[in-house]
């Protein structure tokens, strides 16, 4: 009986420890307290009453009241119980430290440095004794040889490209339609140079310049005056007759090196090269070599005139005149001179700069033309 009442005592001890502890180990307490108190007494063998001191029998027959003090004197008496019965500390999990990210610092790149090149050594130049100049004959200037300017003449004509320096207008070389009664008489009949044909009247030809007006115009006479344009129009030096067909679609204005005539080519040639020495006209190396070509195969450069009945007549041409002769042909006084009235009475007026005449006669003005 007095085993029975063992559990009231350590449940009251119990509950006296428990409320001296603080509110959060109270529940570690209640779950600890069964494994501290020693299991309930029976009355096996393996448990006999007497393993229980006899000290502890007296506070058993106290009153009720005193039962609740009895523990605190049993806590002081009995230090056993109490470390076996003292509440398991519940192990406070330290914080674990928070690793804190540290930025690793990144590398800067820096630029290698520059090489810095070693002055390169400066050879200093040894100094040459300067030797006082030496007294010298002055130099005999070789004089250079004399080299002849070639020139650009061709049987007293200039050579040179055509060049239209002003534009062409056939109105700026006008002529009379009363000149082809002139040509006809000249020629001695209604007769074509180029074919030699013969024909019934005039109205079956054209006048027909040797040198056509523009190609005049571009070997010189385009900076020529109006009264030199009439006067090469006009001029029966470079007048014949033509059927309409040679004129205006054989012929036209091509030169000796784009069209020769089936018949006369040597007086053709021979007219051209007259005509541009009387009015001081150029001519383009091209030209100037068909007529050598020609007149490599002349023997005259007479009019060939072929009859009506079939028959050939030479009409006699004087050929072009040379630096030698034209005193003879022109200076009909003997004085060694020519003058405008000598040349007109010739035909040759006016007398350019080229001409065979020219340099026997004065150019007052100097302008290359004489008796304009």
């Amino acid at each position: 009986m007095h085993f029975s009442k063992l559990p009231i005592i350590v449940f009251a001890f119990l509950v006296l420890t428990a409320c001296s502890t603080p509110a959060p180990t109270e529940v570690p307490l209640l779950t600890s307290a069964p494994q501290a108190v020693a299991p309930e007494p029976t009355n096996s063998a393996e448990n006999p009453p007497t393993a229980v001191p006899p000290t502890r029998s007296a506070p058993t027959a106290q009153p009720e009241p005193t039962i609740t003090r009895a523990p605190a004197t049993a806590l002081t008496s009995e230090p056993t119980a109490t470390a076996t019965l003292s509440p398991t500390p519940t192990p406070t999990l330290a914080p674990t430290p928070t690793p804190t990210a540290t930025a690793t610092p990144v590398p800067t790149p820096t630029e290698p440095p520059t090489p810095t090149l070693a002055p390169t050594a400066t050879a200093v130049p040894t100094p040459v004794p300067v030797q006082p100049p030496t007294a010298r004959p002055p130099a005999t200037s070789t004089p250079a040889p004399t080299v002849e300017a070639p020139t650009n003449a061709w049987r007293g004509i200039t050579l040179a490209e055509e060049h239209r320096c002003s534009p062409y207008d056939s109105g700026d070389y006008p002529y009379s339609p009363s000149v082809e009664p002139r040509i006809v008489a000249q020629i001695g009949g209604i007769y074509g140079p180029y074919t030699g044909t013969w024909f019934e009247t005039i109205r079956e030809t054209d006048i027909e310049h040797i040198v056509a007006r523009s190609e005049a115009h571009d070997s010189g006479l385009c900076a020529a005056t109006a009264a030199v344009r009439s006067q090469f129009a006009s001029d029966l030096l470079n007048l014949t007759l033509a059927s309409p067909s040679v004129n205006r679609h054989q012929k036209s204005d091509h030169d000796a090196a784009e069209w020769l005539p089936a018949l006369n080519q040597c007086w053709y040639v021979d007219r051209i090269v007259q005509v541009r020495q009387q009015y001081g006209l150029t001519i383009d190396p091209a030209e100037a070599q068909a007529i050598d070509q020609v007149f490599a195969r002349c023997t005259s450069s007479e009019l060939v005139i072929v009859a009506p009945g079939g028959a050939v007549a030479v009409s006699p041409t004087p050929p072009p005149a040379s630096d030698g002769d034209a005193l003879a042909l022109y200076d009909d006084n003997g004085n060694g001179r020519i003058t405008c009235s000598e040349a007109r009475a010739h035909g040759i007026a006016p007398v350019h700069r080229g001409h065979p005449a020219y340099q026997y006669m004065r150019d007052a003005d100097a302008d290359g033309v004489v008796c304009e």
